[in-house]
């Protein structure tokens, strides 16, 4: 019988945004059939204007034919329709009751009703987009709007706010509701009028800049440089022929007046970095229009970004490349040994060696398939003529470094040995996954070496050889690692990432033990779904022993199975949480140094930051200064990367860290140093999970839902702050010092919390004993 943490300590695993508190940022209008127009051209001139940014865009709506939607979605990949509760504005007092514009003027209201996100930014459908929205985007604090330009500083401009969640209640709307039904504002001013009531003033002000109102270009001025967003008020709208005296304005407003094949040929056009979604969404129907063979790579290198492999492979297969086109025939042959079509992945690849521009990386990609096929002599041979090429090329440097590393003689019989599916960890790569598969042994016994152990890199391709290695030992163990990831190397095989056909995972006839392996998808981050979920449920039939290593994992991968295999998928701690208990002859450190150590994870950083890295860093800064003020803070980089925190805490903000560089330790020095510390403020989960393991108290810093399964799972969710918290710095400051000064009683906390782990994992070592036959 397994034992489990108790049931009230588990969180269900809802959505990801719930559990890292990243913000969701939408913005909205009011559409109706008349100013359709008007909408159409806004959200060409917020992609052309903010390439970068895609956020959801809500559209309130009451009128709007399905044709008229099929337009606005051409435009946007992300519009969320809402239909407007028409009839609640009704018993408004109204300055013109019966007149249909001033009664849909109050629909906009409606944005207040939303729940479903931390920031909303509203457009009137009469404004363009000119410049840079990202203070915009920024912005965390109350309601935000540009004064109106006749009536001063007390009074707001309605045609773009900027709401945070707290006004977005019940409250608000119940303030707005009373003001409207009572009469009690400007009439003639409608919805803004009635803001205006209630916020008497209590707004935060933006730059004229982001209402910039057409009335102050009267005589024909041009529009200032610096307008970020020109606003058509008035009666007289460019759409419907404009008015007299503002023709430089309109000018601009009819730089956005064009046909989705013109539109979307611009978005292709513009330099810099443009968002993934605008890029597909944009990108596929120019591509199937006019079989452009760049617009066509950069597609496919978007869909690759974000782990869609097959759709690059598609897109590509669809367009004619030239021989000479070397980038696109580099990416195809990225995209195809991304879905395991190792030999025509090859082809192209070769192709893309002729271009002098590309070479290096073309033969780095065809190391890297040598390497997952066990070649190491090719793989070394083509990552070499890589570093020929551009000596300073670190990827085929990496791959010269592993294909020419010199593998270990193993030293025990097959038939004592168990197998062990791991990512092993190359010299200076991330210090967690470095030590993972050591500790995972640990949790079968004292013995790591290749006495016992037969080592299968998870990333090489599970082949007949490779099968019959395995069927030659006494079992096999996965884990080490969050191998239920799509991107880290993907393959076609399993769309997970140990490289295995179904067909060889048939064939094994040792038990097959799944240990501790972590559910790592980010949000946002997609899988093959189809033949991920094949691959699983055929790992999780096959297995002897299916353990996870959080409740939230176990919840995820339960909801991909039939639940006839749910009660199969059980609770294995990560081994490193309970590293005192496996360690023979450990012992607690007599003596801690004053410092508090930080890590800080770059892996993967608009899925962790969004837009609030900025907001991140500087509150980092106030935590650092009042925590430095106690004790040293040192940054602990647990792979080279994890150094940026320094960088940019020096440059932005003048504070200089001390860097650990743990990517260049051994599995004893991790744990020592993270042993003789008095807190460890860490990203990434082994930043948490290593430093609980000896001990060590914790604050885990969450950008991704992993951290916060793992609090849960030990009933200690106050030790997470998400790196999105308005109050970052005084929040983490309040609980670090709150650890240090009563440093041993949560000393006593983190050892019960342990051995709560580690009766599980004894229960199931019990399992495992009987599954291998004693």
């Amino acid at each position: 019988m397994t034992t489990t943490i108790p049931t009230a300590s588990v969180t269900p695993a809802t959505d990801a945004r719930a559990l890292t508190g990243k913000r969701r940022i939408a913005f909205a209008s009011y559409v109706d059939e008349n100013y359709l127009p008007g909408f159409l051209a806004l959200l060409r001139s917020l992609a052309l204007s903010n390439p970068g940014v895609c956020e959801d865009f809500v559209v309130l709506y009451d009128d709007l034919r399905p044709a008229s939607i099929a337009r606005i979605r051409a435009l946007h990949p992300r519009i969320v329709l809402r239909r407007v509760n028409d009839t609640h504005y009704d018993s408004y007092v109204k300055g013109d009751q019966d007149n249909y514009l001033v009664r849909k003027a109050y629909f906009i209201l409606d944005i207040f009703r939303l729940r479903d996100y931390d920031t909303v930014i509203t457009l009137d459908t009469d404004m363009v987009v000119l410049g840079d929205l990202s203070e915009l985007l920024k912005l965390r604090e109350g309601l935000a709007a540009v004064p109106q330009f006749f009536y001063g500083q007390h009074k707001l401009n309605s045609g773009l706010l900027v709401i945070q969640r707290e006004y977005l209640s019940d409250e608000f709307c119940a303030k707005i509701d009373a003001t409207g039904r009572s009469g009690d504002y400007e009439l003639d001013k409608h919805d803004q009028g009635i803001l205006n009531a209630v916020l008497d003033g209590d707004f935060v002000r933006l730059d004229a800049r982001y209402n910039f109102v057409k009335r102050r270009l009267s005589g024909d001025l041009p529009v200032p440089d610096d307008t970020a967003i020109l606003h058509f008020t008035g009666r007289h709208k460019p759409w419907q022929g404009g008015e007299a005296g503002y023709a430089q304005a309109e000018d601009r407003w009819r730089e956005f007046e064009l046909s989705d094949a013109e539109f979307q040929a611009a978005y292709l056009g513009l330099g810099g970095a443009l968002h993934h979604d605008l890029l597909v969404h944009f990108g596929t129907p120019h591509v199937r229009r006019t079989g452009d063979i760049e617009s066509a790579r950069r597609v496919a290198a978007a869909h690759i970004a974000s782990g869609d492999y097959q759709a690059a492979v598609d897109l590509l297969e669809s367009v004619h490349i030239p021989l000479d086109a070397a980038w696109p025939h580099e990416v195809f042959g990225h995209a195809l040994m991304s879905v395991s079509r190792y030999q025509e992945a090859k082809t192209q690849l070769l192709i893309a060696t002729a271009a002098p521009n590309r070479a290096a990386t073309a033969y780095s990609r065809l190391a890297q398939m040598a390497w997952v096929h066990g070649d190491n002599t090719e793989a070394l041979r083509y990552a070499t003529t890589g570093l020929s090429v551009d000596p300073t090329h670190r990827p085929s440097r990496l791959w010269a470094q592993r294909a020419a590393a010199v593998p270990a003689q193993e030293q025990g019989a097959p038939e004592d040995q168990l197998a062990h599916v791991a990512f092993y960890m190359d010299r200076q790569g991330n210090a967690g996954d470095k030590l993972l598969p050591e500790t995972v042994r640990l949790g079968f016994g004292p013995d790591t070496t290749s006495r016992r152990w037969h080592s299968v890199h998870a990333h090489r391709l599970f082949d007949a050889a490779a099968l019959e290695r395995v069927n030659a030992r006494r079992g096999l163990v996965i884990g080490g690692g969050g191998l239920f990831i799509p991107d880290t190397m993907p393959n076609g095989n399993s769309a997970w990432q140990w490289n295995v056909p179904d067909e060889h995972l048939r064939a094994v006839d040792v038990p097959i033990m799944v240990y501790a392996v972590g559910f790592n998808a980010f949000d946002g981050q997609s899988y093959r779904a189809q033949r991920f979920n094949e691959s699983l449920r055929l790992l999780v039939e096959k297995a002897s022993f299916f353990g996870l290593r959080n409740h939230g994992s176990i919840e995820k991968v339960r909801s991909l199975l039939p639940a006839e295999l749910h009660d199969k998928v059980v609770f294995q701690p990560c081994p490193t949480t309970v590293s005192r208990q496996l360690i023979a002859g450990w012992s607690d450190p007599v003596y801690r140094e004053d410092t508090v150590m930080l890590n800080a994870a770059y892996d993967r950083a608009g899925l962790r930051f969004g837009h609030d890295y900025a907001h991140f860093l500087a509150e980092i800064a106030k935590a650092v200064r009042a925590i430095g003020a106690h004790t040293e803070v040192k940054c602990a980089a647990h792979s080279l990367d994890d150094e940026r925190i320094a960088f940019d805490l020096r440059r932005e903000h003048g504070i200089s860290l001390p860097v650990i560089p743990m990517y260049d330790f051994d599995n004893d020095e991790i744990r020592e140093t993270y042993a003789k510390t008095r807190l460890v403020i860490g990203m990434r989960g082994h930043a948490g999970m290593i430093p609980f393991g000896v001990g060590t108290p914790i604050i885990s810093l969450i950008s991704h839902p992993k951290m916060a399964y793992f609090l849960n799972d030990i009933e200690r969710p106050e030790w997470g702050v998400s790196v999105h918290e308005r109050n970052l710095g005084a929040v983490l400051t309040e609980r670090a010092i709150d650890i240090l000064d009563h440093h041993t009683r949560t000393v006593d906390d983190v050892h019960d919390r342990q051995q709560r782990l580690w009766k599980v994992t004894q229960d199931n070592q019990a399992r495992l004993q009987a599954i291998l036959g004693g």
